[in-house]
């Protein structure tokens, strides 16, 4: 294991009795800012780490099809992995984000630790000398349209025991982002950690996945796309109309903000029940798209802004993104935000 040392405890709003837990939130943000004089504290990402090895080429096979041509490439990636280099890049600020995952015993898992270093993310990864690295398996066409098939390895075993070490760095973050590629036991327990600390928690419900009602309540944000809002609800997200009646199932459940990125058209916020449509770029790889709006909206957010101009920073990021191959080396950097 890779550990560090615990820096700046941050004192929070604790009196349940008089302020809701969106107001403690609020305070203990504030509180954070003045504290640091930073744009953002330390978000915590728990997720998973991944090798991506792609191929581009004019179109994605169909079953039993084989297409030559294109070119491969092998690159760092996972939704953790991704969304933590985004909050890193995006903050502006070294030492802006935690991460903690799980890896193998071997070179993929070593390189992460590299990677994570070079963007100056502080990093907790939990060896498991019985598993391999998650690696994954990318397609991407002519359009910058994608398939993925991802082998978890170590991501698959990361428990809730395994993060326990570092609990102290969920409770002292300024924010917690979450994804799915880790068992949804150890992203309900971390939520939930980070819930009793007053840490706003932030659940990308990616890939597609059912969750159990008791996580809804511990989640302040959630960014499904159509498809996955689709699973969570049941509703077909196909406009404003819809996105706004699966946001409405997911708040009656317990979440507090909702918003549904729908790609090309934009993304709907239920907080102002609006949707804003995406800039338009010729787009080369989409692979990191929503890995980059998530780090980008989770750091504007920290940073005090609201929904829409949360969403603004994020599709700025998101759009820059795709017009570049690869998945972290896609993720842009602050300045080229600003």
């Amino acid at each position: 294991m890779i550990y560090f040392q615990r820096k700046d405890v941050i004192k929070r709003v604790t009196d349940m009795s008089t302020r809701t837990r969106h107001e403690r939130i609020a305070d203990a943000t504030a509180c954070l800012r003045q504290k640091t004089g930073a744009r953002t504290s330390r978000i915590v990402v728990l997720g998973s780490t991944n090798t991506d090895m792609v191929i581009t080429g004019r179109k994605i096979p169909v079953p039993g099809e084989t297409v030559s041509g294109g070119r491969f490439m092998m690159n760092p990636g996972g939704k953790g992995a991704n969304q933590a280099v985004a909050v890193a890049r995006l903050s502006g600020k070294k030492g802006a984000c935690t991460f903690i995952a799980k890896v193998g015993d071997d070179l993929f898992g070593r390189e992460t630790a590299l990677r994570m270093k070079r963007d100056g993310i502080k990093t907790h990864l939990v060896v498991d000398p019985r598993e391999q690295s998650g690696t994954a398996l990318i397609l991407v066409d002519a359009r910058g349209q994608n398939v993925i098939s991802v082998a978890l390895g170590a991501n698959g075993t990361l428990s809730p025991e395994d993060v326990e070490p570092f609990r102290f760095e969920i409770e002292s973050a300024s924010a917690l982002l979450m994804q799915l590629e880790t068992p949804i036991e150890t992203v309900e327990w971390a939520a939930k950690v980070a819930h009793d600390a007053g840490v706003p928690v932030m659940l990308n419900p990616a890939p597609a996945r059912k969750l159990p009602k008791s996580l809804y309540p511990l989640i302040d944000w959630i960014t499904p796309n159509e498809t996955e809002a689709e699973l969570l609800t049941g509703v077909k997200v196909t406009d404003v109309a819809s996105a706004a009646k699966a946001t409405r199932v997911l708040t009656r459940r317990g979440v507090g903000h909702v918003v549904v990125t729908m790609g090309e058209r934009g993304a709907y916020c239920g907080d102002c029940g609006k949707l804003f449509p995406c800039r338009k770029v010729k787009a080369v790889d989409c692979v990191a798209a929503g890995d980059t709006f998530n780090g980008a909206f989770v750091v504007a957010l920290a940073e005090g802004c609201a929904c829409a101009e949360a969403i603004d920073f994020a599709q700025k990021a998101s759009a820059i993104s795709v017009t570049r191959p690869g998945a972290q080396s896609s993720v842009p950097f602050r300045n080229e935000i600003d």
